[in-house]
């Protein structure tokens, strides 16, 4: 397997900032003025992932204490502790209209939990990966998972499909592009790959960085021209989505470069390295906060 470090992202907007690590804690953080608004207590090991509403009203988390929960962003709140998973849940989405909350594990399965139910079994379990669950992401009706097990697998909740690609090496990230006709797959081979979402074709390949123990982020810029992946070299790299050359190698710091996330709107890159968040401009100027 691979060694997990703290998280850090953007909600849906990008006017705030999650943090989550091995300090059992989440904290939400003001991206504008760089303050802390609150912080979020109640799992018994680190938080290993988090993500929020897109009414910026609830939080989902997930730990290495094995459980899920739910929040409530103003109060504080633990709204529901969600159990289930036979070992630590590496990753947590909701859907669009946060009814339902999808969590990745260790233990090879991803389950969909309802919201809005007192009921505390989750509403279905997709077991079909041979390893532990290591990225998970939504849109609109299709849900998109990367497992150690080297496969990403692609499922289509609305017509009840699954699809599958094989990369022979352990996924640490998936995502989606902007448009919908592509995803985009990190993994410890060191290599970024993006695949053309319906027919597996692989239409690019970006390598240059180091990934090959920890699990790293990648993703797309806003406008899908730039491909970026964090880095076990202290750097972000930067891709020309089309050309494959390297546009730009960012210098974050002497350590691991472990998360990073894209302005949903605007040329704003978040990037953690361990105990510390950096925002990036469109003109690299970077602004570090504290984050445990």
């Amino acid at each position: 397997t691979f060694c997990f470090c703290p998280l850090s992202a953007m909600t849906i907007d990008g006017n705030y900032l999650l943090t989550c690590g091995s300090d059992k804690t989440l904290r939400l953080w003001s991206v504008g003025r760089g303050t802390l608004l609150k912080t979020y207590t109640g799992h018994g090991y680190e938080v290993l992932d988090a993500d929020g509403s897109y009414d910026n009203s609830q939080l989902c988390s997930c730990s290495s204490d094995k459980t899920v929960i739910l929040w409530d962003v103003a109060t504080g709140q633990v709204t529901r502790k969600l159990r289930g998973h036979a070992g630590k849940v590496n990753c947590v989405r909701f859907n669009e209209e946060a009814s339902v909350i999808l969590s990745g594990s260790i233990d090879g399965s991803v389950r969909c939990w309802d919201t809005r139910s007192r009921k505390m079994e989750p509403i279905q379990i997709l077991d079909e990966a041979r390893d532990g669950i290591s990225s998970l992401k939504v849109s609109e009706h299709e849900l998109l998972s990367g497992s150690v097990d080297g496969r990403v697998r692609r499922y289509d909740l609305r017509m009840g499909q699954l699809h599958v690609d094989f990369i022979n090496s352990p996924i640490t990230c998936v995502c989606f592009s902007q448009d919908g006709q592509c995803t985009l797959t990190s993994s410890l081979d060191s290599s970024v790959r993006l695949l053309d979402k319906n027919t597996g074709e692989m239409l690019g390949e970006y390598v240059g960085h180091q990934n090959k123990s920890y699990k790293l982020d990648c993703c797309l810029s806003n406008k899908d021209t730039h491909v970026l992946s964090c880095s076990e070299d202290g750097h972000v790299y930067y891709w020309d989505l089309v050309e494959g050359s390297i546009s730009l190698k960012l210098p974050v710091g002497k350590g691991v470069v472990q998360s990073l996330s894209f302005h949903p709107t605007e040329p704003c890159l978040l990037t953690a390295m361990e105990g510390s968040v950096q925002v990036w401009g469109a003109v690299p100027e970077v602004k570090e906060e504290a984050a445990d």
